[in-house]
């Protein structure tokens, strides 16, 4: 399988490298809209590597999105898909889930959570779990500054807490609202999320361990740590999203559930989460919401 990608790029040129890959590689290639930053992070991740061959996530900050993608194209691979993809970036997030149920993206690399495609089955196909219910748990993301959630050991002192998160997110704002906590701020855009956390507007959030950077978080003038004993579980799982109305879709989908199968049975699909941080060692912390 041939996977085309671009060029580093700059949002100045954005516009013309839309028209550009549009006339180059009409009709010979299956276009797939990639967020901009997802797209940055998997290129700097897998570089001049094969990402089919890509067996060790153990890195400093591996985001899950980037994750889903390496493992989205090796079940492809696998399964037989052997289209060319063309990788075209955009700032999509707004309107992905639009494309696909429009037949206008064949597949979603960032995995959804199963809450959120539910209603939409009619419009698109849902793979097998990428991420199974039950194993995906967030740590709880503080101010280095915030004493009073550094110094949680059990769920008794949540309810004097606050949190942020968004509504759009199903899963995760069911879940913070369910641990009786003091207020949950809502608030679109992750990174303000995380300047609201890091300024001590809010106590905390829900983010990915981060094992490799002992659990601690900086971007630009964002910093956040997580509390050493408490995790949370988000008790959904997540799986991608195939179009229904896409030619390609039903070949799409029959290669990735073979795939996913094959590398599920090799131990490959747990191992890079693990790695990651996504699925933790339960040994190491106490669930404050447990099933």
């Amino acid at each position: 399988m041939a996977w085309i990608l671009k060029a580093k790029y700059r949002s100045a040129i954005f516009s013309s490298l839309m028209c550009f890959s549009s006339t180059l590689y009409a009709g010979e290639a299956i276009n797939v809209f990639i967020r901009d930053d997802v797209l940055t992070a998997y290129e700097d991740f897998v570089g001049d590597r094969d990402v089919t061959t890509i067996t060790d996530f153990n890195e400093g900050y591996l985001r899950r999105d980037v994750i889903d993608m390496v493992i989205a194209l090796q079940a492809l691979k696998i399964g037989g898909f052997n289209l060319q993809l063309q990788f075209t970036p955009g700032f999509v997030s707004f309107r992905e889930s639009n494309l696909l149920e429009k037949g206008e993206q064949l597949l979603h690399f960032d995995s959804y959570w199963q809450a959120d495609l539910t209603a939409k089955a009619h419009l698109l196909f849902i793979s097998a779990p990428v991420i199974k219910k039950g194993q995906y748990y967030a740590g709880i993301f503080h101010a280095p500054s915030n004493r009073a959630v550094e110094q949680l050991k059990d769920a008794t002192g949540l309810s004097k807490l606050t949190a942020v998160s968004s509504p759009k997110w199903h899963t995760d704002w069911q879940t913070l609202h369910s641990l009786s906590l003091k207020k949950v701020f809502a608030e679109p855009e992750w990174i303000s999320q995380a300047r609201m956390v890091s300024k001590g507007w809010v106590d905390f959030m829900l983010m990915p361990l981060l094992p490799n950077l002992d659990n601690r978080f900086t971007l630009s003038e964002v910093e956040l740590v997580a509390n050493k004993h408490l995790i949370v579980l988000l008790n959904d799982s997540r799986h991608y999203a195939v179009s229904r109305l896409h030619p390609e879709g039903e070949r799409a989908l029959a290669a990735l559930q073979k795939g996913l199968t094959m590398l599920r049975q090799q131990g490959r699909i747990t191992k890079a989460y693990k790695q990651a941080g996504f699925i933790p060692n339960l040994d190491d912390y106490q669930v404050v919401n447990p099933q």
